[in-house]
């Protein structure tokens, strides 16, 4: 790497990391235009190419996500693609940076199409390669409590009380259930439908691994139990379109749908110190698992 690239590098400025990556790897990026600000820096480049910068040290998700898109490829489950003609991930300093062929306009999936979708994913044989790693619903999850400094001690000790409950009652579950290739955080706005037609197209494969199918159904039966975002229709056409199976219904549900919760809710926890308005929807959410309100509850988007 030349010096010009390691001071790139060294100020930490995804654009800078961007045009390091993009001489590299021969992708024109003067024209790149900055699509999401997020744990994954996107622009979207000349030619129908989007990049993702990737957060320092995440060299080995960057390369699961491109042998996950093209091993999905090739068994029939419409996927975002890699572009094919360059080495991926390309690393710059610590930061991967991959490329994707470009989307056409699209809009979210309906439940029906995210269990349809589902469906499909989890009816895979697991593969022996590409090797893909166990999801762990827990991890990291301390880590964010103990940081979540702008909490009262006691809203954080009852956290950490929660979480290792919750990964006694999961230890409990585990043992005797099938497990299978998951995408980790399977939502509607990570299936999209192109608005011209088409079919359904599954995105952002960060945490695909082998774990349990409700991992990837329990995210939208909490928006229907929890958070009355989804109607008694749409939830029911997203269970017919799975192939009938309610996670609702099994013991182990709400188990699964607080750990889904306490996901989140560390999630904003981690953007609290330079946001007010995070700051204050985490004392909310924490208020929410306390039972100190009643859901159906309503959390802003973050």
């Amino acid at each position: 790497m030349s010096d010009v690239d390691t001071g790139l590098v060294m100020s930490g400025d995804p654009g800078d990391v961007l045009t390091s990556a993009g001489r590299k790897a021969g992708v024109p990026t003067a024209e790149a235009a900055l699509i999401r600000d997020g744990t994954n820096v996107i622009y979207q480049l000349a030619g129908g190419v989007v990049a993702r910068v990737g957060p320092p040290g995440s060299q080995l998700v960057a390369a699961r996500q491109i042998q996950a898109s093209r091993w999905l490829a090739d068994v029939g489950i419409p996927v975002v693609r890699a572009v094919d003609d360059i080495d991926q991930p390309t690393v710059v300093g610590n930061r991967p940076v991959t490329w994707w062929v470009q989307l056409p306009v699209h809009r979210h999936a309906s439940p029906a199409e995210l269990g349809a979708v589902l469906g499909h994913l989890h009816a895979l044989e697991v593969p022996e390669s590409p090797s893909f790693p166990v999801v762990d619903p827990f991890e990291g999850l301390r880590e964010s409590i103990d940081g979540g400094t702008v909490l009262p001690e006691d809203d954080r000790a009852w956290l950490r009380d929660l979480a290792s409950r919750l990964h006694r009652e999961y230890s409990a579950l585990v043992p005797g259930l099938p497990r299978c290739v998951i995408h980790g955080d399977a939502w509607q706005g990570n299936v999209v439908v192109p608005r011209a037609g088409g079919t359904p197209v599954l995105l952002d494969l960060d945490h695909i691994g082998i774990g349990l199918r409700e991992w990837d159904l329990v995210s939208l039966a909490v928006d229907y139990t929890d958070f009355a975002r989804i109607t008694d229709s749409d939830y029911q056409a997203f269970v017919d379109a799975y192939g009938g199976y309610d996670m609702t219904a099994w013991h182990g549900y709400r188990t699964l749908a607080t750990i889904k919760e306490l996901r989140w809710t560390a999630f904003v926890l981690g953007k609290a110190k330079t946001s007010t308005e995070a700051a204050q929807q985490v004392q909310h959410r924490v208020a929410c698992l306390r039972g100190e309100i009643e859901p159906p509850w309503w959390w802003s988007a973050f």
